[in-house]
């Protein structure tokens, strides 16, 4: 039984060290130059978000807020982290940086990268979520953007994920497990 914690555990160190040392940004000389970087890529995920399916004109319409991630990088063998770096939207405004990361031990295999986007139907989830408080649980997931998508798409418990562009092959696409590290734009 010590030997299958130990392959386990080494799986698991092998599968998030890399993760743990990519900067899904770039290298950037000065945190002005990667939050103007960020804003940027936000907003193109935006609009890309918004000519794929018109259907999220709704959500973007009634929540009170969402999260944009532009780039989620997602990877292992049995065990597998992803990291990635957002921007919480107000009332069509960035307030906040944050930061998605997330690990998952189970029959999962390969690498991804993706855009995600989570909008929040009510103020108190909105505020968990600057918290510092929300997590997706293990039974989330979320809806592959493509035209038409949103018709069988709502909110869960306030929130709904949506996902596009995932690039790779990665034999686990859930969103459960997502934690998030949330801070306010300075002013």
């Amino acid at each position: 039984m010590t030997i299958i914690r130990t392959l386990c555990a080494s799986l698991a160190l092998a599968s998030l060290v890399p993760l743990t040392a990519c900067d899904t940004g770039g290298s950037y000389r000065t945190t002005a130059e990667r939050s103007t970087t960020l804003d940027s890529q936000a907003e193109s995920t935006l609009r890309r978000f918004r000519e794929t399916e018109s259907g999220l004109k709704a959500y973007f319409d009634s929540a009170v807020g969402y999260a944009v991630f532009p780039e989620v990088s997602k990877g292992g063998i049995v065990v597998a982290g992803a990291r990635g770096d957002g921007v919480l939207f107000e009332g069509g405004a960035a307030t906040h940086y944050a930061t998605l990361t997330a690990g998952s031990i189970g029959a999962q295999i390969g690498g991804q990268v993706f855009s995600e986007i989570i909008f929040f139907q009510t103020r108190t989830e909105l505020e968990h979520f600057k918290m510092g408080a929300f997590e997706l649980d293990a039974g989330a997931s979320a809806v592959a953007v493509r035209k038409g998508a949103t018709a069988a798409a709502d909110y869960v418990r306030g929130v709904a994920v949506f996902v596009s562009g995932e690039r790779g092959l990665m034999a686990e696409a859930s969103v459960g497990g997502q934690r998030f590290d949330v801070r306010k734009i300075n002013p």
